[in-house]
């Protein structure tokens, strides 16, 4: 199994529109780097929902439920999408700050680079994170 970070910006969706619906297409990725992170997923991984934004932080897991097929928001036809299945809200959200003072996390693809959607995560920094947040791993 392989780890994932996805971020979403709370106001166009968020943890609670996810966990009301159970389950969504992750459309929308426009950057090739982010892109082929979604192409390289698998059926059964898990990601973490991460709200950019003012919040930044890690606010729930999701599952990786369908491997990636064409985004049918992009009328190119070059970019992918994926869907997800809420599994758990962090009980304690764990933020940007929390996640920057780490030491077992200064390697995190989110702190390398930031301006990614979604990005890769090791399993001993999903485990770490998980601490953080109050979720089981």
């Amino acid at each position: 199994m392989n780890y994932w970070l996805l971020k979403s910006e709370p106001s166009s969706y968020s943890w609670t529109d996810l966990a009301r619906a159970g389950r969504a297409t992750w459309d929308g990725v426009r950057n090739h780097q982010a892109a082929n992170n979604l192409k390289a997923m698998k059926q059964g991984d898990r990601a973490f929902f991460y709200h950019s934004g003012e919040e930044r932080a890690v606010v729930g897991t999701v599952e990786i439920v369908k491997p990636a097929f064409p985004d049918p928001s992009d009328p190119t036809g070059r970019f992918v999408a994926v869907e997800v299945a809420a599994l758990a809200p962090a009980p304690s959200p764990a933020t940007l700050a929390q996640i920057k003072a780490a030491p077992a996390l200064k390697g995190l693809a989110l702190l390398k680079q930031s301006r990614l959607s979604v990005v890769p995560v090791g399993a001993a920094e999903w485990r770490a994170i998980c601490r953080l947040a109050g979720l089981a791993p």
